[in-house]
Order: structure tokens, then C-alpha cells, then sequence
């Protein structure tokens, strides 16, 4: 009866110190929380996804959120939309290179996250595209971020805006001659 009891003791130990740990932890500078609405799969969702090395580039009018999208989960996920009060519009993009210029254009269907992948997104590659933006981001501003899933899952996330120069591709539009956006 002593030895039974000898063993049980490390063993509840053990399992009430791994109850006190949180499968959401994520890096500094990633995760706030994890909102889900539906089902248990939306829940793992957003639990499984961070968002680590998360910037934004300062400045006005249009500008890009950087970093490097992670998937811890079983299966994949897509980065649908994002939403932000620091942007009237914002874009999922992907820049593409045709010689010796490079023209960002929005992404059809959002950013797949491969399980155990990660998705990077950084200046003159994919990236979250700030338009409209209604005050201009200043280097050290806090900028907040909700992460928005194909299953509707959400995931908010805040980054700090800094001062960065270059990427300066052209924005691709559907009307033919509008360049209102060339050159950010």
C-alpha cells in the first residue's frame, strides 16, 4: 500500500502541474487571445496558429504587417482575411516579379499555413496590406490585428510599427491605368 501510494504522488504531482500550462502560450509579441465561434475545429484553429516576429512597416496612407505565420495543428489552415482599426482596407498580397520590377496584387483564397508550417511574410513577398489607413503609423506605435480564418476562427495578435526602407513594388489593380497605389 506504501509503494502505490509512493508512485502515486510524483504521478498527480506531474498531472496537476501540466494542467496549469496553456496549449495557447505563444512567443512574446504573437498571440493576445483566441476568439472561436462554432465548432471544436474552429477552436483549434486559432489555438494552433501564431503569429512570431510580427511588424509593421511605418507610415501613411498604405503600408505592410510582416512576420512569420505559424501552424503548430494537424492540419492546414488559411488566413482568410485580417481585420484592423489602423486600415479602412486591408489586402492579403503577394508580390510577383516580371524582370526588373515587382507588382503586389491581392491573393485569391487567402494564405494556406501548412500543418507544421509556416507561411512568411515579409517586404517584397507576401504580406498584409494596409490601405486606406485613416492616421499614419508612427515607429513604436502598438499596432492591434485580428486574424481571421476560412472556418472562423479568430486570432488577435498585436505588432509594433518601425521605420523600414524599401520593397517599394507596384500595386496591381483591376482598373487598367489606375496607378493611384503604384509605387508603395
Amino acid at each position: 500500500m506504501r509503494a502505490v501510494a509512493a508512485l502515486a504522488a510524483p504521478a498527480l504531482a506531474i498531472a496537476l502541474l501540466a494542467g496549469c500550462a496553456s496549449p495557447s502560450d505563444a512567443p512574446a509579441g504573437a498571440a493576445a487571445s483566441a476568439e472561436t465561434s462554432g465548432s471544436a475545429a474552429a477552436a483549434t484553429t486559432a489555438e494552433g496558429v501564431a503569429l512570431s516576429g510580427g511588424w509593421a512597416k511605418a507610415g501613411e496612407g498604405m503600408t505592410g504587417v510582416f512576420g512569420t505565420l505559424e501552424n503548430t495543428g494537424e492540419a492546414p489552415v488559411v488566413l482568410e482575411r485580417v481585420e484592423s482599426p489602423a486600415a479602412g482596407m486591408i489586402e492579403l498580397h503577394e508580390t510577383v516579379t516580371s524582370g526588373s520590377s515587382s507588382t503586389m496584387r491581392e491573393v485569391d483564397g487567402g494564405f494556406e499555413i501548412p500543418a507544421g508550417g509556416s507561411v512568411e511574410l515579409a517586404p517584397g513577398g507576401d504580406h498584409i496590406m494596409f490601405m486606406d489607413m485613416p492616421k499614419a503609423l508612427l515607429a513604436g506605435d502598438e499596432v492591434p490585428l485580428t486574424l481571421v480564418f476560412d472556418d472562423g476562427s479568430t486570432l488577435e495578435v498585436s505588432v509594433l510599427a518601425k521605420d523600414y526602407a524599401g520593397a517599394e513594388e507596384n500595386y496591381e489593380s483591376g482598373a487598367p491605368g489606375d496607378d493611384a497605389h503604384a509605387g508603395h
